[in-house]
């Protein structure tokens, strides 16, 4: 059984017993997480579309880790003016491992 959810603005497809990193979630590591926006449910019999959610779907898991992404550099320069501007970025995300999935 799969699934596909939306959190933090992305699309993402979930399994149980797998992890998947998405965007940042208020929690520790520990926690259990519930994800309601489930667009899709699909696996052992029909699958279910939702119209836009797929109504009683949901998803629970346990935050197993919070930490920052990779080191972006964002380096800005304008040619024969001396304009340089260079910046680091490094997003912050929550990892999950799916328990179960309802609905």
């Amino acid at each position: 059984m799969y699934a596909v959810v939306r959190t933090g603005g992305k699309q993402v497809r979930v399994e149980p017993g797998k992890s998947v990193r998405v965007e940042k979630l208020p929690g520790a590591v520990g926690d259990a997480v519930q994800l309601d926006e489930v667009l899709l449910v699909g696996g052992s019999e029909e699958t279910r579309i939702g119209t836009p959610l797929v109504k009683g779907a949901k998803v629970v898991g346990k935050i197993i880790d919070q930490g920052l992404g990779p080191k972006l550099i964002i380096f800005k320069m304008k040619r024969r003016t001396g304009y340089r501007r260079k910046a680091g970025h490094r997003q912050p995300y929550t990892e999950v491992l799916v328990d179960r999935i309802d609905g």
